[in-house]
């Protein structure tokens, strides 16, 4: 089969040295594993509750919660997980393709180069603190919590994220806890490349302040970066944005950049992309190069001849597509997000790609199109999907399942027991002219779970379809 075949050089320079060394477990002591978890050292059968833990262990148990896990325990329950989850496509019953042993992150520790900072009372009532948060805002019992003990946080995003807190605490103005309750200083997001080049963006809510008000908030904070106590941060960019909103967009409020370079680099698989304020990229770099490198080799298997066209859905700034272009003659990437496609043309042009282009809109709406004009065009398709935890909407499910031209299709997923699974079954699912979906079925080939987030409970799941 062409899965074999292509994954042989996956298994012989990546999987092979790492997972080797991997201890698997029966279900039995994966369950003993988890529940281990949340045992206290002195009293190992005494499940603990949120009392007995520090506000560290709470928010440690909150954003990793394996984090008590060895690094291969962690690996095991996530292993666990994933096969669970390809059972339920399976309808409960065997599963009767391969599912490859998970591929680890190179890097376990401080391995996020993004990483957003809230802004709450902390646990001495400061409403000046930065850090995360433990509670929910429905039971009114919001406490923000010091990350500086995370394990999936690098010390520049600490560091960071202390010195913020050090500027509001100086500031006259006021911390926006909730908009209808005032207030101005938001969030700050950290983003870092592989050379450690460092970009933060401050997001700041004007209320009634007038323009020049703002303008000399931004100059003190600017100065406070640029030359007070978090010039130690030795940041390469600042921004700042305006946000009346939860989440604004550059095109709703666009971001200033108050001193330093407009972008940061990064490397991946000899190729250079460029990270935005707002770009999506995936936020953990090492484990994202052996993602893309296993994803092209499902696109477009090296031992085949070159595939005409790839279709990148969801392609965000276009990483994925990119580093699996030189495997087919021409990459069509498809994003809803206006600044993430300029971000994608520009990777392409840098990298000196001309095969490349990348179509801003909603894929429902311009996939049904798109996909029979290339089918036309170039009678052998291969596609990638790459969406959000919500899965692709069903008018995309329903194009890509119709059109006979593509053949091979690789689904990258962040969620698949949410509403991925609803994708996954309406793929392989018999002909249903009620739903539309007249074309012939896929049938899962291969499943490779990569582990992008660990100490946490999430990894990406990669699935290989094929008819």
């Amino acid at each position: 089969m062409a899965y074999w075949r292509s994954f042989i050089l996956i298994r012989r320079t990546i999987v092979r040295p790492w997972w080797a060394t991997c201890l698997f477990y029966s279900s039995k002591d994966t369950i003993a594993v988890v529940q281990a978890t949340f045992r206290p050292v002195k009293n190992r059968h005494k499940r603990p509750t949120q009392a007995d833990l520090s506000w560290e262990d709470r928010l440690a148990s909150v954003v990793t919660p394996l984090w008590r896990l060895t690094y291969d325990e962690q690996l095991e329950v996530k292993q666990k997980h994933q096969e669970k989850v390809l059972e339920q496509l399976c309808g409960g019953g065997k599963i009767p393709f391969p599912v490859l042993p998970i591929l680890p992150s190179p890097v376990r520790d401080g391995y996020r180069n993004k990483s957003t900072f809230s802004i709450n009372r902390g646990v001495d009532g400061n409403p000046k603190t930065v850090g995360f948060y433990v509670g929910k805002w429905k039971d009114r019992n919001i406490v923000c919590v010091n990350g500086d003990h995370l394990p999936n946080m690098p010390e520049k995003h600490k560091q960071v994220a202390r010195c913020y807190q050090e500027f509001i605490r100086r500031s006259s103005l006021e911390p926006c806890l909730l908009f209808h309750e005032g207030g101005h200083w938001r969030e700050v997001t950290v983003r870092t490349n592989a050379a450690g080049h460092t970009m933060a963006v401050v997001y700041f809510h004007p209320q009634g302040l007038t323009r020049d008000e703002v303008v000399a908030q931004k100059e003190e904070l600017a100065e406070f970066f640029a030359c007070g106590a978090g010039s130690a941060c030795e940041l390469d960019s600042l921004y700042f944005q305006e946000s009346a909103m939860t989440r604004c967009t550059h095109e709703d409020s666009p971001y200033q950049l108050l001193f330093g370079q407009t972008h940061i680099y990064e490397q991946m698989l000899d190729f250079s992309f460029r990270i935005s304020p707002d770009a999506f990229f995936q936020v953990n770099h090492s484990a994202a190069t052996v993602l893309y490198s296993a994803v092209r080799d499902l696109c477009a298997p090296s031992t085949e001849d070159t595939y005409g066209t790839l279709l990148d859905v969801c392609c965000g700034t276009g990483a994925m597509g990119i580093t699996a272009s030189p495997r087919v003659r021409r990459l069509i990437g498809v994003e809803l997000i206006e600044q993430a496609v300029e971000d994608a043309r520009h990777n392409a042009a840098l990298n000196k790609l001309d095969k490349c282009e990348f179509i801003a809109g909603k894929a429902e709406v311009v996939l049904p199109g798109l996909v029979s004009q290339l089918a036309s065009e170039d009678g052998r398709l291969a596609a990638v999907v790459n969406p959000a935890r919500a899965g692709l909407h069903h008018r995309v499910i329903r194009a890509l399942r119709n059109q006979p031209a593509i053949r091979r299709l690789v689904y990258v997923s962040c969620k698949p027991d949410g509403q991925a699974m609803r994708n996954f079954t309406e793929l392989c699912c018999a002909p249903d002219p009620e739903r539309k979906l007249t074309g012939d079925a896929f049938s899962p080939s291969l499943a490779l779970p990569v582990d992008m987030f660990p100490h946490t409970e999430h990894c990406e799941l990669v699935i290989l379809f094929e008819r």
